[in-house]
């Protein structure tokens, strides 16, 4: 270690001067220890599903550029109502802000990690006295005195094997990975939101088809009482119309539980509570697929999830945090520069002769430390591994949950079709029948037969509607969904 001080002359303001070039010639002469990080290779191919899906048809499902994507996920739905709220949560959704918050530190973390990378400047002053012992100083001794000194003060760190560079790195990643948990909670509100909003459409659609139920059990009730009062009927048949009526109205409670569930669902995710805001009346006819579903290429999926973005980011950070503990097992060089004013006297502290300076450079190299850097070295490393296997591990549930999407497409449709040819037939059945028992051809358990299988139709047909919707709807956010920018 070496020290100037020259007090009566310019080298101290030529020392800082020196200092300032530092960080240019640490940059183009220093290397960067530990791996430098590339994305891991995006998978190939245009398939999700081994299989074909043919119950969705050709061109029900379509392969779009990434500029195709609509802006919103949410639009190809076609739904006001929907869009409405959707915004209402993104705007006032307590979580996403909570995410919002973090993003903005980890930012501020980032920022101030760069400043590393630069000399710091200080102004120091200070105020004293010393008294000096006899046998510190011999025979010249100094009666005890006061002293005053202020002026700036330069340090910097060599960053020679690019230990800082590393550390700045990983708090940038950090912050993208907090932007990425940003967007995964944006696409999660919005899904949330959609997802509870068909509830409750698909609730209300229920209620409806029950609500008819209920009127033909009481058709049904007036015609056995017309018959029973016309000795046409028994007092059985009677109970059994009544038994009919009853049973069916027990339907009614845990849809309208299930309807108010999701409403209130919806006032919490737009950030309100349930008594102070009121949930859109959504219906299944607000919900409209498209007639093709964009998918997205394998290849483009690593680049557009949110998910698989904050593990790349994570593997990111994990890289540099590898560079930044490699960067610890060499030496550590410092230099300082001072340019002060000293005296004795507060009233010639800023005469010229009161100048002074000095430039300090340091070198600390890690000599037994009981293996502790090695150690941190190699834990870097095997976090660094851990990060690799969750990236890959989040980007194989990726591809699971769209396979699953369409899978669940496909057999939808088949169920959907099925359901519909279920309620033409037992619509149709249920006429005849009461037409049959008007005329005296069959008894009443007939015709509460074939009002069991229309109920079952009709309840049955909305439930694969609203199954469709929702397998849709969690395909538009399988394949990484947009949510703009709030």
């Amino acid at each position: 270690m070496s020290c100037l001080n020259d007090p009566g002359s310019g080298r101290a303001r030529g020392a800082a001067a020196m200092l300032l070039a530092v960080p240019l010639a640490a940059q183009l002469g220093g290397c960067m220890v530990g791996p430098n990080f590339s994305a891991p290779a995006a998978p190939q191919g245009a398939q999700y599903t081994r299989a074909g899906l043919p119950s969705l048809g050709p061109g029900a499902v379509s392969l779009e550029p990434p500029s195709a994507a609509p802006a919103q996920w949410w639009s190809v739905l076609s739904s006001p109502r929907l869009d409405q709220a959707i915004h209402q949560a993104l705007e006032g959704n307590r979580t996403l802000a909570a995410a919002r918050s973090t993003l903005a530190e980890a930012q501020a973390f980032a920022a101030a990690s760069a400043g590393g990378l630069y000399p710091r400047a200080e102004l120091d002053a200070g105020a004293g006295r010393e008294k000096y012992g006899a046998a510190f100083l011999g025979p010249d001794r100094l009666p005890p005195f006061t002293y005053y000194s202020i002026g700036p003060a330069v340090s910097y760190v060599f960053d020679y094997n690019g230990g800082v560079r590393r550390a700045v790195e990983q708090q940038r990643a950090l912050a993208d990975y907090q932007r990425h948990e940003v967007d995964a909670a944006a696409l999660s509100v919005s899904g949330n939101v959609a997802m509870q909003a068909l509830a409750a459409a698909s609730a209300r659609a229920q209620l409806e088809s029950l609500e008819a139920l209920l009127a033909d059990d009481r058709d049904n009730l007036k015609l056995v009482q017309d018959a029973f009062d016309a000795g046409a009927a028994t007092r059985v048949d009677v109970l059994n119309a009544q038994s009919q009526l009853a049973n069916d109205e027990t339907l009614l409670p845990p849809l309208r539980t299930a309807l108010s569930s999701a409403e209130h669902a919806l006032a919490l995710l737009v950030g309100r509570q349930p008594v102070a805001w009121t949930a859109p009346d959504f219906k299944l006819d607000d919900f409209h697929l498209p007639a093709q579903l964009p998918l997205t290429l394998p290849s483009e999926l690593v680049h557009r999830r949110p998910d698989i973005l904050a593990a790349e980011a994570q593997l990111h950070a994990a890289t540099a945090a590898v560079g930044v503990a490699s960067a610890n097992l060499y030496p550590q060089i410092s230099l300082s520069a001072t340019a002060s004013q000293q005296a004795n006297t507060l009233h010639a502290l800023f005469d010229a002769s009161s100048a002074a300076g000095g430039l300090t450079g340091s070198l600390s190299q890690p000599l037994f430390d009981h293996g502790a850097l090695r150690a941190r070295q190699h834990a870097a490393v095997e976090a660094m591994h851990a990060s690799l296997a969750n990236y890959e591990q989040v980007v194989l549930s990726s591809f699971g949950q769209v396979a699953d999407s369409l899978e669940a497409l496909d057999h939808d449709q088949e169920l959907l079709e099925s359901e519909q040819r279920a309620f033409a037939v037992a619509a149709e059945n249920l006429t005849l029948t009461r037409a049959s028992y008007g005329a005296g051809y069959t008894g009443v358990l007939q015709v509460l037969e074939a009002q069991r299988q229309d109920q079952q139709a009709r309840l049955g047909l909305v439930r694969a509607q609203v199954q469709r919707l929702r397998d849709g709807m969690q395909l538009l956010l399988a394949v990484g969904g947009r949510v703009p920018a709030a």
